[in-house]
């Protein structure tokens, strides 16, 4: 076999097996940022969506997303993998169903992967803002139709050959294809939800509702981090090393700047430099960078990263005062990040790295990418939203969304799982102890 053909099927699946690792990630920063009484449940609801996933963008979703079609969705080898296909020929040379994907020459299983994993990362994004009140079931049942139809169509359009891809709209490894499809359609969940007992006063005001364990948010963070040099570099499809080089560095020079930023943020806002966004600080420079990390400079990627860190402080806060009560802030790094990184391409962006040619408004470019990103943003705006607005209405309609106010109180571990997740905990009352009674513990009788 032709060996760059087996050299960039390993990058592609070694790449999308950190993607993969990322659930691990989403699973301990959502888990640690939400209560105790809570765990199970955010555990159950991280490790059963990527089953989800799997199923509706195997049966579905590949085939809507990149099966040749129209302009708004994709219909060859619509079920199940089912198409004709050559691959891994490339170009001209390929014949087959999925004809937006023949710029990649691995074969057509190791391309499916690695496009399930990042389905399976929108779906993820949802979980956590829409946690410690939302049906377990009703959840599953959404996760499916975001990875089965909601997710694929806009994909279709951004990655498909779609009618955004033909306008010239650009988004690498998924600034908005992932992160604000999770977004968009985790707000839409939120309002139909309502916040949580106990979130808001009845004169506006907001509680702080903070999670049990910030150690354990803070190994999610560095999964993520790690997973994202998987995520972004691996957005290649082949072993380019140049490539590869400088997406690692723009990713990770994003990460860090937005890290000090969203610090330093906190802390002349809040008083104090919180690490729960510190954490948040670090995922919002990897989402703003997730869309223009190929077509930007290193020293443009540090500048994306420090806004990113003061966006998702701010959002945080206005969130809060708006009512969107999101427990770990997914739509503040997700969603406000994602929409950031995406028209970051029109700004930042330069003719060497562009498919097109063409510069962003900071490089001589003018205000044309940037015009193409904004439509683009808006028309994904628009789309998810209505769908999964129109989703979570008729499962409430169908199966219920919220749980109720006892069990809500109580702890969705019990109510929706039966189980707790920190069984040996015990809350030990303290024992009046005498004088005489600690002497002869101190001194045991001798015989």
């Amino acid at each position: 076999m032709d060996p760059k053909v087996v050299a960039d099927t390993l990058w592609v699946l070694m790449t999308a097996m950190l993607v993969f690792f990322m659930n691990l990630g989403f699973a301990c920063v959502e888990t640690g940022f939400c209560r105790s009484k809570n765990a199970v449940n955010i555990l159950s609801k991280n490790f059963i969506v990527f089953a989800c996933s799997t199923i509706g963008f195997w049966i579905l979703g590949f085939g809507l997303m990149f099966g040749n079609g129209n302009p708004l969705v994709g219909w060859d080898g619509l079920w199940i993998l089912g198409g004709a296909d050559n691959s891994p020929a490339t170009g001209e040379a390929y014949q087959g169903a999925y004809a937006a994907l023949n710029w990649t020459g691995v074969p057509l299983l190791a391309k499916f992967f690695f496009q399930l994993v990042f389905a399976g990362t929108a779906a993820t994004i949802v979980s956590g803002a829409v946690a410690e009140r939302i049906k377990y079931f009703s959840f599953i049942v959404f996760s499916l139709v975001i990875t089965a139809v909601i997710y694929p169509v806009i994909g279709h359009w951004i990655w498909g050959g779609g009618w955004l891809a033909a306008k010239g709209f650009l988004d690498f490894a998924g600034s908005t294809q992932v992160h604000s499809i999770g977004g968009w359609a985790a707000l839409a969940g939120i309002l139909v939800l309502g916040p949580r007992v106990g979130k808001y006063n009845k004169d506006g005001t907001a509680n702080a509702i903070p999670g049990h364990n910030l150690a354990l948010g803070l190994i999610g963070c560095f999964v993520l981090w790690l997973g994202w040099f998987g995520f972004n570099p691996g957005s290649t499809m082949a072993a380019d090393v140049e490539a590869i080089s400088r997406i690692c560095i723009t990713t990770n020079t994003a990460a860090a700047f937005a890290m000090l930023t969203s610090t330093i943020a906190a802390t002349v806002l809040l008083g104090k430099p919180d690490l729960g966004m510190t954490i948040n600080g670090c995922l919002a420079g990897l989402v703003a960078i997730t869309a223009p990390c190929a077509f930007v400079s290193v020293l443009s990627s540090a500048i994306i990263g420090a806004i990113a860190g003061v966006l998702v402080v701010v959002a945080v806060i206005m969130f809060d005062k708006a009512h969107i009560d999101d427990p770990v802030g997914a739509t503040s790094v997700h969603l406000v990040n994602g929409v950031f990184g995406t028209l970051c391409v029109g700004l930042f962006a330069e003719s060497q790295w562009m498919p097109n040619k063409a510069n962003g408004l900071f490089f001589g470019g003018g205000f044309t990418q940037l015009w193409i990103q904004l439509q683009g943003v808006v028309a994904v705006a628009a789309t998810v939203f209505v769908m999964s607005l129109a989703a979570w209405w008729l499962i409430k309609a169908i199966m219920g969304l919220r749980v109720s106010v006892q069990e809500e109180i109580m702890g969705l571990d019990i109510g929706e799982h039966g189980n707790s997740c920190y069984p040996d905990f015990v809350v030990r009352k303290t024992l009046p102890v005498t004088v005489s009674a600690a002497a002869s513990v101190a001194e045991p009788a001798r015989s």
